[in-house]
């Protein structure tokens, strides 16, 4: 009987402990990345994006290959893919040797996500009965933890105040997980999906829709006075769908390897992935929008 007063006791503080690790690393992590966001050149950005996204991929492979050398070989294609698609981008670099590379760049990423994991899988194929699920978590991984992150250095290179933007999308997701988590706390009775992710309820995902929307108006404000509101509802709202759709798509991952946490390297954050599944939807998300609507407003 005295074992359940105690956990009831011990549980606010373990929640005091995660928040305040939490806070810890914000208040590290956040002048760092503003101060890559708001250098003249997007490599500054890339240096921080590509580390995270070869971690990312990392974590994704320990949940999904077995084998350490599948791991390890998955990550290698994963960089070469990765930076592949970034540099062999005219906009990246005005080196001489990029442009005649530029042309067949979408065919060379390919090749590297797709035709290199499955050779490799072809003449080290271990053991056969996993050969197909190995090789399709492969090519997923480079996709999804590799090539969707680029997105936000992409946003940085192509955009006028590149910073801005990327500083736009991080203050969506991140306010937009913060309304998701007290307005679940505090008002969820709802479960939103239960089989994939328990905690999660329709009252929370309303609140994380009204914080990326408050996160986009308060960075049009501060820093996107051209930004019309139009854009910033239909780039926050749908967005901030997809963003807990990326959040969901995780967990589906995780549950369905076993895992809680996809990593440990961020205290009372979990991985880089459980950081940045949301940033994967909503990143492509921003830059397709505004592709497309500069686009349609030069036709």
């Amino acid at each position: 009987m005295t074992g359940a007063p105690a956990l009831r006791l011990a549980a606010p503080l373990v929640a005091l402990g995660n928040l305040t690790s939490r806070v810890l690393v914000a208040v590290v992590a956040v002048p760092l990345l503003l101060l890559a966001f708001y250098q003249r050149s997007p490599v500054w950005t890339w240096l921080l994006v590509f580390p995270a996204s070869l971690l990312a991929m990392w974590e994704l492979f320990a949940m999904t290959l077995p084998d350490q050398r599948d791991r390890i070989a998955s990550v290698i294609f994963g960089a070469l893919t990765c930076a592949a698609y970034y540099w062999l981008n005219p906009a990246s670099t005005d080196a001489a040797w990029v442009r005649p590379l530029a042309a067949g760049r979408d065919h060379l990423v390919l090749a590297l996500a797709v035709i290199g994991p499955t050779l490799y899988y072809l003449f080290r194929y271990g053991d056969m009965a996993t050969i197909a699920q190995r090789m399709a978590f492969t090519v997923f991984g480079i996709v999804y933890a590799g090539l969707l992150l680029t997105h936000v250095v992409e946003i940085d290179r192509d955009f006028p105040q590149g910073g801005d933007w990327v500083v736009f999308v991080l203050a969506c997701v991140w306010l937009g997980d913060t309304g998701a988590y007290f307005a679940g706390r505090f008002l969820g009775k709802h479960k939103l999906y239960p089989a994939v992710s328990p905690k999660k309820t329709w009252e929370g995902a309303i609140g994380g829709v009204l914080g990326s929307l408050v996160g986009g108006i308060a960075v049009k404000v501060i820093r996107l006075d051209d930004l019309r509101w139009i854009d910033v509802v239909l780039l926050t709202i749908p967005g901030a769908a997809l963003a807990q759709m990326g959040d969901l798509v995780e967990s589906l991952i995780k549950r369905s390897t076993g895992v809680k946490d996809s990593g440990a390297i961020l205290p009372g954050h979990g991985g880089i992935l459980d950081r940045i599944d949301a940033v994967l939807f909503f990143a492509p998300w921003v830059y397709v929008y505004f592709s497309v609507s500069a686009a349609l407003r030069a036709l």
